[in-house]
């Protein structure tokens, strides 16, 4: 078997280069080019000394670890021993993630008896596959969108943490009906009713639909809420005197109109603490205010302030 060391120390700079990228901007920290590059050439060396007949004690456990923070330390410096672990820890994920994600695809694409032609056995012990010119077209090709998919599995995950925590469990009073829900705390929301100065939750009318005519639910949708104030003298409705219409600025920045529900009271549950409040409106949006159902309403900052 023909191994052409240059094109696996080629391949393996590249692919160290392109993870240790990922891991400086999956941690959102600076680094230096001839840093990255000089810890992507030590990795690379270390794979090609596989090849050459060298002490086995170099391909244990505890030389391979060294090699890694070395590498790590190379690319963005020591800082803390935290700082360190953090950065050797991601880096480490996205090794895994990307040689997995590598492996399932080639497994997926190639027959049984490619598979096992290709694997060869190293005087490590180490199972790889032959390389050949296709292979390394194939991993290289393979490489960019298995990054971006871990990068943006990665930060989705962060961004959700950080919306869970500015979400809070919402419980809303009207009469003997009982209403609960995720709500957002969104300190961007500065809907106040322009007459009293009440400030106004939104939430989705969907969470309504039980004690809301149909034919309500499709005008809230459409936009038609105005419709459904001119026709309460026709149509009877259990909170006929608890309904208002909020005026807000739409996408397209004109004014339009929310129907709004007045509550007896409005409990916010948020990080162990509960607030109640009694002066607050419920804007009925006709759509979905998140599109994973995270929350389903957006909650006042003016609300959690009062608490």
């Amino acid at each position: 078997m023909i191994v052409y060391a240059d094109l696996i120390f080629l391949l393996n700079f590249l692919m160290d280069a392109a993870m240790l990228i990922v891991t400086a901007k999956t941690r959102k920290i600076s680094f230096k080019w001839w840093r990255i590059v000089g810890s992507s050439f030590l990795g690379a060396s270390y794979v090609v000394i596989m090849f050459l007949p060298v002490p086995v004690f170099l391909f244990t456990f505890s030389v391979k670890c060294m090699f890694c923070i070395g590498m790590i330390m190379t690319a963005f410096g020591f800082g803390s021993l935290q700082n360190l672990l953090r950065n050797l820890g991601t880096f480490l994920l996205v090794n895994f993630a990307v040689a997995g994600g590598m492996f399932g695809i080639h497994y997926v694409l190639a027959s049984s008896s490619e598979v096992m032609k290709g694997i060869v056995f190293t005087q490590s012990g180490v199972a790889m596959f032959q390389l050949q010119i296709g292979s390394v077209l194939f991993v290289l090709l393979l490489l960019i969108p298995l990054l971006w998919w871990f990068r943006t599995v990665l930060q989705s995950t962060k961004q959700r943490d950080v919306l869970t925590a500015y979400v809070a469990e919402v419980t809303i009073h009207v009469g003997d009906y009982t209403a609960s829900c995720k709500g957002l705390i969104d300190t961007g929301n500065q809907l106040y009713d322009p007459l009293t100065r009440t400030p106004v939750m939104v939430m989705e009318v969907s969470e309504w639909g039980d004690v809301l005519p149909v034919e309500w639910l499709q005008r809230i949708r459409s936009a038609d809420v105005d419709q459904i104030i001119s026709g309460l003298g026709v149509e009877e409705f259990v909170w006929q005197d608890r309904l208002r219409l909020v005026p807000y600025r739409g996408v397209n920045r004109n004014t339009q109109f929310m129907l709004a529900i007045k509550p007896d009271k409005v409990v916010i549950t948020h990080n162990s603490t509960q607030i109640e409040a009694s002066k607050v409106l419920i804007g009925l949006d006709g759509g979905k205010l998140c599109s994973d159902g995270s929350y389903q309403a957006i909650i006042h900052p003016a609300l959690i302030s009062a608490g």
